[in-house]
């Protein structure tokens, strides 16, 4: 399989390529382009993935590969980027967030759809083996009370503002907790935002952590069960990136997106409420 990428200010890019180009674990598939000209950045990508071209503009990636996967650190041009390969029914990894608005969420899920074209996004922690752990001990507790996520985030990044890493604990926090997402209610606290809501009849928390001069905040996750609780440190690890990318080329060969369309727009749903807030 042929992979563009879309995107390559983000050091996910260099996990990726190192991954698939470098180590060669997904056999034959691999990077073969990537879009944003000849940057010094790309000049090197290109030498360490040996990526056979460089392409000025992401449409350029058609007919050159056989998946695309979208790693622009604003998700504010993910609707841009993704919709034109959705279009021609390929497999698209949006890296998160999979947008800054619930409508442009709503657009790139409504053009998956329209043209059968596999599609999936989610936060690097949603798949990390804590959260996973964290997941398994709480089907263990009983019916699920509270879910409570700490993450940092700034709501002046230039990025996208409180998505950029906001989209991290509150992908956590409703992979946890599935289901309708009621009124999210916001306070402001010192430096940290946070965000409740009913759903699905569980009480969800999401705090975010301004960063501070001195560092930032773990990731974090808590589940309070009928008849028990679950608590821990959700850390990244060197390889944090990869099994995101493992459900993604699982997905391109099956064809079967590993998140519900509608589960990828709640997230965006969450923190709509929360930029209308703040």
């Amino acid at each position: 399989m042929r992979i563009g990428i879309i995107g390559t200010e983000n050091s996910h890019v260099d996990h990726i390529i190192e991954y698939l180009n470098v180590e060669r674990r997904a056999g034959d598939t691999r990077v073969v382009a990537i879009s944003g000209g000849a940057s010094a950045r790309n000049e090197k990508l290109r030498a360490t993935g040996q990526l056979e071209r460089l392409v000025d503009a992401p449409a350029d990636l058609l007919g050159l590969v056989d998946a695309v996967i979208i790693t622009d650190r604003h998700g504010g041009l993910h609707r841009e980027h993704a919709v034109p390969f959705l279009a021609e029914g390929l497999p698209v990894f949006v890296d998160k967030p999979l947008a800054c608005t619930e409508a442009d969420a709503r657009a790139i899920v409504a053009a998956a759809r329209e043209h059968d074209a596999p599609l999936t996004s989610s936060s690097a922690v949603r798949w990390v083996p804590d959260t996973d752990a964290l997941a398994g001990q709480a089907a263990t507790l009983g019916a699920p009370q509270t879910v409570i996520t700490t993450g940092p985030a700034d709501p002046d990044s230039q990025y996208g503002g409180i998505y950029f890493y906001g989209i991290h604990p509150v992908d956590v926090a409703l992979r946890l907790a599935p289901g309708a997402i009621g009124d999210v209610r916001v306070e402001q606290v010192a430096d940290t935002i946070i965000a409740t809501a009913d759903v699905g009849g569980v009480r969800v928390v999401v705090q975010l952590v301004r960063p501070g001069p001195d560092g930032q905040v773990p990731f974090h996750g808590m589940v309070v069960g009928r008849h028990g609780l679950a608590a821990r440190e959700l850390t990244l690890g060197k390889s944090y990136v990869e099994p995101g990318l493992r459900v993604f080329l699982e997905m391109a060969e099956t064809r079967r997106p590993p998140i519900e369309y509608d589960d990828l727009v709640r997230p965006m749903q969450f923190l709509d409420a929360v930029v209308e807030a703040i």
